[in-house]
């Protein structure tokens, strides 16, 4: 991958990338860390990039450097004093959706916002989390249940 290349890519992607991390890393600072780290590393390897799939490849160096991150700093700090992600606009059913969304175990939650709030096709997911595309079906399919579960508890009385 050229460098014009590269750098349209993350200029593009700039708000997936920080949100990816953000939804990892709990902080915004964090996440502005790890994408800043992660962008670097891509820099340095950017020959190994696979065409068409730059993307997903991008990400989950994104992925990595926050997952990283997370476990530099939970060595550190305990993990009942991580921020929320939640924001003050977060009202009724939005609130309660993040909310159901953070409550997901990752393995269900990173397919979950790669497909749906980055709009990463099910390929692309795949190949960003290295999983065969069968088991990233399964996990949308499982958190997208999960997720229905967990917000029809929360409106029963």
């Amino acid at each position: 991958m050229d460098e014009a290349v590269f750098i349209d890519l993350c200029e593009r992607q700039m708000a997936s990338f920080y949100r990816m991390a953000c939804s990892i890393v709990h902080e915004p600072a964090d996440a502005e860390d790890a994408v800043q780290q992660a962008l670097l590393n891509a820099w340095r390897a950017r020959s190994r990039a696979k065409p068409g799939l730059e993307r997903a490849w991008l990400m989950r160096i994104v992925i990595n450097e926050s997952l990283t991150l997370l476990r530099r700093r939970q060595r550190a700090i305990p993990t009942e004093d991580f921020p929320t992600l939640a924001t003050p606009e977060d009202s009724g059913e939005s609130a309660a959706l993040h909310a159901a969304i953070r409550a997901l175990p990752e393995s269900l939650r990173t397919p979950l916002l790669l497909r749906y709030m980055e709009g990463m096709s099910e390929k692309e997911v795949a190949a960003a989390l290295r999983l065969p595309l069968s088991s990233v079906k399964n996990r949308l399919f499982r958190a997208r249940r999960k997720l229905q579960t967990m917000l029809n508890e929360e409106v029963s009385p």
